[in-house]
């Protein structure tokens, strides 16, 4: 039998794997849907320090030759630097707003964006349920109503210990030359996103595509945003 084309998802911040993922569950159908749990989420312990260089090495585990690698969010800078790290095993790279803004110094928004992040990480809340509140806010995700769940409120303790992804050293030129496809996608639901995954587009000489209705969680609308990826990969398949 023909072997499945393999999808590599990595996570963002706050939530795992299973629950990031959730809406690309029937994607399974057509594809080898790899989600590892990133560490410092559940089911995993604590951890003390998230460092976004670390976790791309971390990830190295499970490229294959012809793996087309997506990542959400804080898991989108994670991919850009394992794509960069190992681009001869990628067959196409999404990201899905990752907030790489150091490449966007110098846009208004951007900076502005980062001004606010860095604000909530110096002087907000400590009680990791007000904390992660905030952030939701800060980002355009929607806050659950209630109390925060045992693995909610673990996510937002690893959250508080993330290396501030501003500070990712992006290689955008060897992106750009590396021969896999590229795709960007972001949800229209703020002007710092939209401005830093219009130049990712631009320097990685990338597909570029705005889903709204999700937030800052584009993968969670389903459909349309595995309609997407299907018709994107497939299209890397037959270069």
């Amino acid at each position: 039998m023909e072997s499945q084309s393999r999808l590599l998802l990595v996570h963002g911040s706050v939530v795992n794997a299973e629950l990031t993922w959730s809406a690309q569950r029937p994607l399974a159908e057509q594809f080898e849907i790899v989600a590892p749990n990133r560490r410092g989420f559940p089911p995993g312990p604590d951890v003390e320090r998230v460092d976004f260089e670390d976790e791309a090495v971390w990830f190295d585990q499970f490229l294959e030759p012809g793996t087309h690698l997506v990542g959400h969010s804080y898991g989108g800078v994670i991919a850009l630097l394992a794509a960069a790290r190992r681009p001869e095993l990628l067959r196409s790279l999404t990201v899905i707003e990752p907030p790489a803004f150091g490449v966007a110094r110098g846009i208004p928004a951007a900076d502005e964006f980062m001004v606010r992040v860095e604000e909530h990480w110096t002087t907000g809340p400590r009680d990791p349920g007000e904390f992660l509140r905030g952030f939701l806010s800060l980002v355009g995700s929607a806050t659950p109503s209630g109390t925060f769940t045992a693995e909610l409120l673990q996510g937002a303790r690893t959250l508080m210990v993330e290396r501030p992804p501003s500070e990712a050293l992006i290689p955008l030129d060897d992106l750009a030359r590396a021969p896999f496809p590229k795709l960007v996608v972001s949800g229209g639901h703020g002007a710092a996103f939209e401005a830093l995954c219009d130049l990712l587009a631009e320097r990685l000489d990338a597909e570029r595509a705005v889903l709204p209705g999700a937030g800052h969680s584009v993968q969670r609308l389903g459909a349309p945003f595995n309609e997407l990826l299907v018709d994107f990969v497939e299209r890397a398949e037959e270069r």
